[in-house]
């Protein structure tokens, strides 16, 4: 039994692992990954916020749009948490000061449910970018499980544009 202690004892997160990627390409990785954690915050608290004080005539399909958007985001920050911790190293502890994410609240009550949205559309298209990007390099590194999940947080972000340039749409 003294071997399965030592098996459930946990590693520093600077330990070598052998998981058919080289080093610096899973400290790149996590970097860039970690930059994505971070704009899946700003997206999940800036939803969130104009969830709650969109007003007007759009006011129902962003409010319930926005609602589903939060929570899918939330969900989303666990998954790419996890894989950073999955190429051996430690997911940020902090992301920054959670009030640098929000919308300045002076500003929240000045905008319109158009300028929520183009202000989310705007934070989606930077959050693709990056991931395309990520994506490609842990294609050319063989680093199938990470461009198989930022296929999937591309999807949603895609779909996530779609919808709320729909919500404007004239």
């Amino acid at each position: 039994m003294a071997n399965a202690s030592a098996v459930l004892k946990s590693k520093s997160h600077d330990e070598e692992i052998n998981i058919g990627l080289e080093t610096k390409y899973r400290a790149q990785a996590a970097t860039s990954l970690s930059d994505i954690l971070a704009a899946t915050y700003r997206l999940t608290i800036k939803s969130h916020v104009y969830h709650w004080n969109v007003v007007g005539p759009l006011f129902k399909p962003l409010h319930d749009l926005t609602e589903e958007h939060y929570n899918a985001l939330f969900k989303a920050s666990d998954i790419i948490a996890e894989r950073i911790r999955a190429l051996g190293h430690l997911a940020p502890a902090t992301l920054g000061e959670a009030s640098q994410f929000a919308p300045k609240a002076n500003e929240v009550g000045k905008l319109t449910a158009v300028d929520m949205v183009n202000d989310l559309v705007a934070d989606h298209e930077a959050a693709v970018k990056v991931m395309r990007d990520t994506a490609e390099k842990a294609d050319e590194a063989g680093d199938v499980v990470t461009a198989d999940m930022l296929t999937d947080r591309l999807t949603f972000h895609e779909k996530a544009l779609w919808m709320l340039r729909a919500i404007v749409a004239e």
